[in-house]
C-alpha cells in the first residue's frame, strides 16, 4: 500500500512560525510598518543605512543585518520601502542586493514608488534565481502606515500575492492590480489624482483666506460636501497649525511626479494638471522645502499671492 505525501514549501503558509522576514528601509513609513509584522509574532531582520532609525525595531527584538544581501540570507521573504528607484536597483540587484543572497523559492516585496519598468527588471532577475519578486507601493501617508490601513497596489504572480495576505494585513488592505510592474503603474495613477487634490485644497483655502473667511470654518464647512477629501481629512487641521512635518516627503512626491511625467511621455499622453502640480511642488524643493510633508505646498501657494495664513485678512469688498 503506497502513501502519498504532500510537501508544503515555507511560503505556502504565511504564519510566524514557519516563515522568516527581511525589512530594508526604516524611514517615515518603513518603521512603522514593520513594527506591525514584529508584533504580528514574526521574527524580522532588518537593514537600513542608518543603524539608529532601526533602534526601535531592533528594541523590539528585530535582527539587524549588515547589508540587503545579509538580510536576504535569513529570510524567506524580503520587503523594502526606500527612497528613489536608484535605492530600490541598489538593494535589490545591486553588488549587494537581497537577489544575491534569497534561497530559491524566496519573494521579494517592494512597497517604494519607483519606476514600472525597474519592478520588471527586479521580477526577471528573481525569475532567473527560481525566487518571485512583487512590486507593491502603497498609500495612506505616515498615519495610515502607522494604523496599518495602508492601500497596497500589488503588481506580478496573483498566486504570490494571495499567499502574501497575511503578511500584507498587517500593514493595511492589498489590491491586487496585474502583473509585473502594474502596482506601481497604479500607485503613479494615485499620484496624478493626490497631486491635484492637494493643489485644489490649497488653493481653495488661500481663496477663502483672501475673501475674509475664517479658514478652520470653512473647512468644516465642505469637509461633508463633495468637496470633502481624504487629503483634507489627513492634512487640513495640520496645514492650519501649520504643522508641515513629514508623512509623506515634499523629496519624494516630486520624484514620484517626475516618474509620471516620464511615463506619460512614453505613452504620448497630455496632463496638463499633473505638470503644474509639479511645477509647484518643485518649487517647494527650490526653497529648500523638500524635508517638509507635502502638506506644506500650501507655502508656494502663499509665495505666488503674498499671503499668509497665519494673518488675519482684510475683509473684501462685497
Amino acid at each position: 500500500m503506497s502513501t502519498t505525501t504532500t510537501t508544503t514549501t515555507t511560503t505556502d503558509l504565511m504564519s510566524p512560525f514557519n516563515i522568516k522576514l527581511g525589512w530594508i528601509g526604516t524611514g517615515v513609513m518603513g518603521r512603522s510598518m514593520c513594527s506591525h509584522l514584529i508584533k504580528a509574532g514574526y521574527f524580522v531582520t532588518i537593514f537600513t543605512r542608518t543603524k539608529s532609525k532601526a533602534q526601535s525595531l531592533i528594541d523590539m527584538g528585530a535582527r539587524y543585518a549588515q547589508s540587503p544581501v545579509d538580510v536576504a540570507s535569513n529570510s524567506d521573504v524580503v520587503f523594502s520601502i526606500v527612497g528613489y528607484p536608484s535605492d530600490v536597483r541598489s538593494v535589490h540587484i545591486g553588488p549587494t542586493g537581497a537577489i544575491h543572497g534569497l534561497k530559491p523559492g524566496g519573494i521579494l516585496v517592494d512597497m517604494t514608488t519607483s519606476d514600472p519598468s525597474l519592478a520588471v527588471e527586479i521580477a526577471t532577475a528573481a525569475t532567473a534565481k527560481g525566487c518571485v519578486s512583487i512590486d507593491a507601493p502603497v498609500s495612506g501617508g505616515d498615519r495610515g502606515a502607522k494604523n496599518g490601513t495602508l492601500a497596497i497596489f500589488a503588481g506580478g504572480e496573483e498566486e504570490v500575492v494571495r499567499r502574501l495576505e497575511p503578511l500584507f494585513n498587517c500593514l493595511g488592505k492589498v489590491n491586487y492590480m496585474g502583473g509585473s510592474g502594474k502596482g506601481q503603474f497604479a500607485k503613479l495613477a494615485n499620484q496624478v489624482t493626490i497631486a491635484s487634490t492637494m493643489v485644489g485644497l490649497v488653493e481653495g483655502m488661500v481663496y477663502a483666506h483672501k475673501a475674509g473667511l475664517d479658514v478652520e470654518l470653512y473647512l468644516n464647512a465642505i469637509s461633508t460636501g463633495a468637496a470633502g477629501s481624504k487629503s483634507l481629512d489627513l492634512y487640513g487641521s495640520r496645514i492650519m497649525k501649520r504643522d508641515f512635518e513629514a508623512g509623506f516627503y515634499v523629496k519624494h512626491f516630486v520624484k514620484d511626479l517626475g516618474i509620471c511625467l516620464k511615463e506619460c511621455q512614453n505613452m504620448g499622453l497630455a496632463l496638463p494638471g499633473l505638470a503644474l502640480a509639479q511645477q509647484l511642488f518643485v518649487s517647494l524643493q527650490a526653497h529648500g522645502d523638500g524635508d517638509l510633508g507635502t502638506q506644506a505646498l500650501l507655502l508656494s501657494l502663499e509665495r505666488l499671492n503674498n499671503v499668509s495664513l497665519e494673518t488675519k485678512p482684510a475683509k473684501s469688498v462685497p
